[in-house]
């Protein structure tokens, strides 16, 4: 196995997901985010836009997947039972980004091809579905599979430095704390408090990915190729 290689391919699909998600969220789902009314025939058409950041954001569920399956196979020696979570928690948080792109869709159809009337709150409610659909995936479950369960692999590999490890381990729990302190409505949702809290689960994604792209794994016990089993062929020959 390559480990550079795997190394590399990790850090670039980190750093994709930062480019694809972002501006699908603050740029091309603006619009209609904006616009309490979009549906019902408000604002500029944003057809283009919105599926732009479709688009993106099917980019970005393959980045995240990526991310989890493509260093698998050298997690899965520190501890497999992490490395499969992790892989599964990543699938989790796209299912709902998943959702989220269907809701935004959805809103283009309905005021595409809505018959005159169509109240505003249903644009609302599919919009209110892709809301939560990001306060639970990426505003919770990302705590707990990028922060708590890679955070903790990388920390007790060592396959990068334990400071930055550290990052996730710290920002994990925050991000899933202001996802049910958004639940509960103690918070406010994208408000300062909460991207204050997400702060450190950021600088540990993008440091990771950074890092895996311009320095690859550190030395770590469990890159060593684990020995081969020749077997011997006078075993089992009857004399």
């Amino acid at each position: 196995m390559d480990h550079r290689r795997v190394a590399t391919v990790t850090g670039w699909l980190w750093i994709a997901s930062f480019v694809t998600s972002i501006p699908a969220r603050f740029i091309f789902y603006a619009p209609v985010l904006d616009e309490p009314n979009y549906v019902t025939g408000a604002g500029a058409d944003a057809w283009a836009l919105v599926a732009t950041g479709a688009v993106l954001e099917l980019f970005l569920i393959i980045s995240n997947v990526g991310t989890a399956v493509v260093p698998f196979p050298i997690l899965k020696r520190q501890n497999e039972a992490g490395a499969l979570g992790y892989v599964t928690a990543r699938v989790i948080e796209c299912v709902f980004i998943a959702i989220g792109i269907v809701s935004m869709l959805a809103i283009l159809t309905v005021r595409q091809d809505a018959p005159s009337g169509t109240d505003a709150a249903l644009g609302q409610g599919l919009e209110a579905v892709y809301e939560w659909a990001f306060r639970i995936g990426p505003g919770f479950i990302v705590g707990v599979g990028n922060g708590l369960i890679l955070g903790y692999l990388m920390y007790t590999s060592g396959l990068v430095p334990r400071r930055m490890a550290m990052l996730g381990l710290i920002g994990g729990p925050l991000v899933c704390l202001a996802g049910i302190l958004v639940i509960y409505d103690i918070i406010e949702a994208g408000g300062p408090l909460q991207a204050v809290m997400t702060i450190p689960e950021a600088l540990w994604e993008l440091s990771l990915g950074i890092y895996l792209v311009v320095k690859g794994f550190r030395p770590s016990p469990i890159l060593e190729a684990p020995p081969r089993v020749i077997p011997d062929p006078s075993v089992g020959v009857s004399g």
